[in-house]
């Protein structure tokens, strides 16, 4: 009850595992039927844990009855509703796959030698040096977790408004790195403190709060298709709500900024309707340009520019986003070097 109370505390909605396990706990006969579908249980309503993260809370009185009832419950937070990424590190003992699937989307020559590499750890590693980036699971900036299978859960905090997806480390459709899990909308993570058959969840060092996402994580997290699948009809094209937040709030110019970048990113977007003939590089390289010229006059963080045009990209043409990328951080790195100052019609 104490570990569930204090995620409450921090915004996070918990719901209940089933006693030393890392499966959320059920309750009613229905609920262990496959055709039971819990927008149709009464439980939840009724102030009843069911269906695992559907049922997370932070009321207090709620969680005090849970937990006062069965206090041997485990914690498991929902990440969705508490704004979390959670990079999921595995060590499994595992055959290492080929080249292709070690780095989805980032190709390695097979007279590359991938000896020593053992799990996630290292295929985590080897990304953030890719990126010239600090090695997550060594970031001690934010909350990390040991599990008791002597993998990490690392936390971080998503910006407000930006949903990601989940996936497995092992996925063939969307997946950051081998044996790399991400938590996030969609899932849930097991709170810290909790104790499982196999062992503790042990929060290591000082930091009991996650820091930001780091750019580069947001920008390969978009990149391998982390984020939310596009609605199957649009009647509009606006901005992506986060990059949309980050013009308005940039100062000056605020309503022209953010009408500039709304019509090139719905330029890229509308590709998507017509499946060639679109001129969907050329489009795509002037939102950047454009992207790179509000960023270079401060309107427009790169971080936030990289991640809506490569959403915009991902919708037009799925599966491209390697290309998409390229495209993006040349336009954006020319755009730069002529800062788009507000009004000016060139």
């Amino acid at each position: 009850m104490e570990v569930a109370l204090w995620c409450a505390v921090q915004g996070w909605p918990v719901h209940p595992l089933a006693p030393r396990r890392k499966t959320p706990a059920a309750n009613c006969h229905a609920c262990r039927g496959k055709a039971h579908n819990y927008r149709d249980c009464a439980c939840i309503a009724l102030g009843r844990w069911c269906h695992g993260f559907h049922a997370a809370t932070c009321d207090p009185s709620l969680i005090s009855a849970w937990w006062g009832e069965r206090p041997d419950f485990g914690v498991g937070v929902s990440c969705g509703p508490a704004g979390l990424v959670v990079i999921d590190v595995d060590a499994h003992q595992a055959p290492l796959p080929g080249p292709g699937r070690l780095l989805p989307g980032i190709h390695i020559p097979e007279t590359v030698s991938l000896r020593g590499l053992r799990h996630g750890f290292h295929s985590l590693a080897v990304l953030a040096a890719l990126r010239e980036a600090l090695d997550p699971a060594q970031d001690e900036s934010t909350l990390r977790v040991r599990t008791p299978s002597g993998g990490m859960h690392i936390w971080y905090a998503s910006e407000l408004g930006q949903a990601w997806r989940c996936s497995a480390g092992s996925s063939p459709s969307r997946a950051l790195a081998w044996q790399v899990d991400v938590r996030a909308h969609g899932g849930y993570i097991i709170a810290p403190g909790t104790k499982t058959d196999t062992g503790s969840y042990r929060a290591l060092g000082t930091v009991r709060r996650p820091a930001a996402l780091p750019g580069w994580l947001a920008v390969e997290l978009a990149r391998t298709g982390h984020l939310p699948a596009p609605p199957a009809q649009r009647t509009t094209t606006p901005m992506p709500r986060r990059a949309h937040e980050a013009v308005i709030a940039a100062g000056g110019g605020r309503d022209v900024a953010a009408r500039t970048f709304d019509t090139v990113l719905a330029a890229v977007i509308g590709c998507g309707a017509v499946a060639e003939g679109a001129g969907f590089s050329d489009k795509l390289n002037r939102a950047a340009y454009t992207a790179g010229g509000l960023v270079g006059a401060g309107h427009l963080t790169a971080k936030e520019a990289e991640i809506a045009l490569l959403g915009a990209a991902a919708q037009a043409r799925p599966g491209q986003e390697r290309r998409a990328l390229q495209i993006i951080r040349s336009g954006m790195t020319a755009g730069s070097r002529q800062p788009l100052i507000l009004g000016d019609r060139t």
